[in-house]
């Protein structure tokens, strides 16, 4: 597989640049990996296809507002602080991107408001830096009023006050991601109580996306990329429910590329999941044999990013591109605020 199979033009106008309202009213592309039939319904009918004894696996994990505003030190300049992650919560150490980077160095202090700033302790890329917060306590709770919503970046605007909510699925519960698992973005507190009224068990995995997400793949020898590490966790009584639907051959939905990333990653070698938490940079691309996931929910990607490559890796390359093709020639929204596919 090369990074060229992955290319698709995507025109402007089809990137979403809000949500769909209601959330679940959102368009449902239905592809067939046996027949390769393409249909296209609503959000809502995605329970249609779910049974009593499925699962349905969710990321929970909750976009914290990472985009802070504040002032030099003594200059008065204008920084923008990019929280990335969380390196020493008893510390308050993070490891961060600034904008611009040339007017920050080690040593300099970042003033956020009178009673928050930070200081920088370490330079790790061209933009990163490593900061120590003044505040003890919870970072995540501190920024949530004064940071501001990291939309992705081809959503050209300014994030709004609606987007707080908007791009946060109604599950969200664990702080850590930078942006959101978008396929999760269509369930609505309704739509989840219709899943479970079915009898189908919703569980929580965590994997806290970071801006890897977005990062340009920039080998066309796939084999060569590397992706970035992020946080995840599978607590026992969600791999005990997946291994029990599993056992009893019922399907296991997957909400997401990232939940599918954790699940992959946690596999053991008779096919079950094990209860596991640290980082993973797994990387599916084709040619990929999934070993948990079924069924897949997920949003359309950008070309050539590796989002798109674990679709194709799932669905199959042909497939996956002639969905795209059909989803331009239909006028699918695309991207985080996009339309969705449900993957059978």
């Amino acid at each position: 597989m090369k990074l060229s199979d992955f290319k698709y033009n995507l025109p402007k106008n089809l990137i979403a640049k809000y949500p769909a309202s209601p959330r679940d009213k959102a368009k449902l592309m239905v592809v067939n990996r046996k027949t390769e039939e393409i249909e296209t319904k609503r959000f809502t009918d995605v329970v249609d296809y779910m049974q009593k004894g499925d699962v349905m696996v969710v990321n929970e994990t909750r976009v914290f507002q990472a985009r802070l505003f504040g002032k030099k030190e003594k200059t008065n300049a204008k920084i923008e602080v990019f929280l990335l992650r969380e390196l020493n919560a008893d510390d308050y150490i993070w490891d961060v991107i600034v904008d611009p980077a040339r007017k920050v160095r080690i040593g300099n202090k970042i003033y956020f408001n009178d009673k928050l700033w930070c200081e920088v302790i370490d330079n790790t890329t061209s933009r990163g830096r490593t900061v120590r917060f003044n505040q003890p306590g919870n970072i995540y709770r501190a920024v949530e009023k004064i940071g501001v919503t990291p939309l992705p970046p081809y959503i050209k605007r300014d994030p709004e006050k609606s987007d707080k909510e908007n791009y946060q699925t109604v599950y969200a519960k664990v702080d850590g991601a930078v942006a959101a698992p978008t396929a999760g973005l269509h369930f609505t507190p309704k739509l989840l109580n219709k899943v479970e009224k079915k009898g189908i068990y919703i569980v929580p995995v965590v994997l806290h996306i970071g801006l890897g997400s977005f990062r340009p793949v920039e080998v066309e020898d796939l084999t060569k990329h590397k992706m970035d590490s992020e946080y995840f966790e599978i607590v026992l009584k969600s791999a005990e429910q997946i291994n029990k639907a599993i056992l009893s051959k019922h399907n296991v939905f997957v909400v997401g590329t990232s939940a599918a990333r954790a699940l992959e990653t946690s596999v053991t070698a008779d096919g079950l999941v094990k209860p596991n938490r640290g980082w993973t940079d797994k990387f599916i691309y084709p040619p990929y044999d999934f070993k948990v996931v079924d069924k897949l929910i997920t949003n359309f990607h950008y070309p050539e990013s590796t989002l798109l490559m674990l679709v194709a890796a799932f669905t199959g390359l042909d497939l996956t591109m002639r969905a795209y093709k059909r989803a331009l020639k239909e006028n699918y929204k695309l991207l985080s605020y996009g339309d969705a596919m449900l993957i059978l």
